[in-house]
C-alpha cells in the first residue's frame, strides 16, 4: 500500500454562510479551527458537503487558502471542488495548487460519460498537477459509478493514489485493494467502522463536522487492533450519524446541528437547498435526543432555531463558472 499523504480523519467540510447567504468567513476559519482540535488530521473543502455547485472559483479558491492558513501545518488541506467539464475542473485544481495537499476528483455528473471518458477525465485532471489525487466514486449523486475495470487502469496513473468510497460495495474494495496499492477512504459515514475493517485507511466524513473525536478514536483503535473500543464508539455514533445523514442532505442537517450547538452562526444553506421543513427538524431532533457519551458534544446545550434554517439563499455573486 502507498504511503499515505492525507491523514486519516478527513472532514468533508460545509462551509458556513451569514443569514444571507455569503460565505462566513471568520465562520470557516473558526469551524476549521475547531474540527482540527477534535481530532482531524485532514480538511476536505469545497466538496460536496460544502456546497460546491453553488460555490464561485474565486470563493473555492479563497476557501483552500483560508483552511491553509488556519491549519497552519496541524492537519492536509485537500481541494475538493472539481467540475464536469474536464478543462475547468483542471484550471480550478491549477489554481489552488499553491495551498493545497491534494485534490479530489469526483466522477463528472450530469452529463454520465461512459466509462473511457470517466478515465480519459481522471487523466487528463491528474496530468495537470503535481499534487496527490484521490477519486470520489459517489455514482447516487453523479449517476455514474466509476467500475472496477477503470479503478485499475487509474491506478496505474502515478498521481492517482487513493478514492474515496460512497458506493458500498465492500466485495469491490476488497478486490481493488488485493489488485492496487490505492488507499481506500470511507465515503459512507455509516459504514466507516466496516470500510476500516477490511481495510481502508481512513474516512472522509459529514459527520464528523459535528464530532470529530470519535472518529480519531476509531480510527486510532483500529490501528491497535483494539476492535471493542471500535465498536463501542461506532454503536455510540449510530445516532447522529442517523440524524445528520438520513432524513435531508447531509450538509443541511450538518448545519442545522452545528448551528443548534452554537459553533456556526447560521444554519443557512445556498438554493437550491433548502433547511430542513418542521417534520423533517422535527425528526432530526428526535434522532439527537438519542444521542449520548459522544465525545466532544453535548446536546443538552442543544437549542436549534428551525425559523433561522427555514429556506435557501441566493448569494449576491451567481454562478460557478470562470
Amino acid at each position: 500500500m502507498l504511503e499515505n499523504p492525507f491523514g486519516q480523519v478527513l472532514v468533508a467540510l460545509v462551509t458556513p454562510f451569514t443569514a444571507d447567504g455569503e460565505v462566513d468567513w471568520p465562520g470557516v476559519e473558526r469551524h476549521i479551527d475547531s474540527v482540527i482540535t477534535a481530532g482531524a488530521d485532514g480538511i476536505v473543502v469545497s466538496g460536496t458537503t460544502g456546497e460546491t455547485s453553488t460555490l464561485t472559483d474565486p470563493e473555492k479558491l479563497r476557501l483552500v487558502e483560508v483552511a491553509r492558513d488556519v491549519a497552519a501545518g496541524r492537519a492536509k488541506i485537500i481541494q475538493g471542488g472539481g467540475s464536469n467539464e474536464t478543462a475547468h475542473a483542471i484550471e480550478l485544481y491549477k489554481k489552488s495548487a499553491h495551498a493545497a495537499d491534494g485534490v479530489m476528483i469526483v466522477t463528472p455528473y450530469y452529463n454520465k460519460p461512459t466509462q473511457a471518458g470517466l478515465l480519459t477525465h481522471f487523466r487528463m485532471v491528474a496530468d495537470a498537477t503535481d499534487l496527490p489525487v484521490i477519486l470520489y466514486d459517489i455514482p447516487g449523486r453523479t449517476g455514474v459509478p466509476i467500475r472496477y475495470e477503470t479503478i485499475l487502469r487509474a491506478a496505474k496513473h502515478p498521481n492517482i493514489v487513493a478514492v474515496k468510497d460512497a458506493k458500498g460495495d465492500f466485495s469491490e474494495v476488497s478486490r481493488v485493494l488485493n489488485q492496487t496499492d490505492l488507499l481506500y477512504f470511507s465515503g459512507d459515514d455509516a459504514n466507516v467502522l466496516p470500510h476500516l475493517a477490511i481495510g481502508a485507511v481512513g474516512l472522509i466524513g459529514v459527520t464528523a463536522n459535528v464530532a470529530a473525536a470519535p472518529y480519531r478514536t476509531i480510527v486510532d483503535a483500529v490501528n491497535r487492533g483494539d476492535l471493542a473500543t471500535a465498536t463501542a464508539q461506532h454503536r455510540l455514533l449510530e445516532p447522529l450519524v442517523r440524524a445528520v445523514m438520513t432524513h435531508v442532505p447531509g450538509t443541511v442537517a450538518a448545519k442545522y446541528v452545528l448551528h443548534g450547538l452554537g459553533r456556526i452562526g447560521s444554519p443557512r444553506v445556498r438554493l437550491p437547498l433548502v433547511g430542513p421543513e418542521e417534520a423533517e427538524a422535527a425528526v432530526i431532533e428526535d434522532e439527537l435526543a438519542l444521542v449520548h457519551d459522544v465525545a466532544g458534544v453535548d446536546f443538552k446545550r442543544f437549542r436549534p432555531d428551525r425559523n433561522a434554517a427555514a429556506g435557501g439563499a441566493l448569494p449576491k455573486v451567481a454562478g460557478t463558472t470562470r
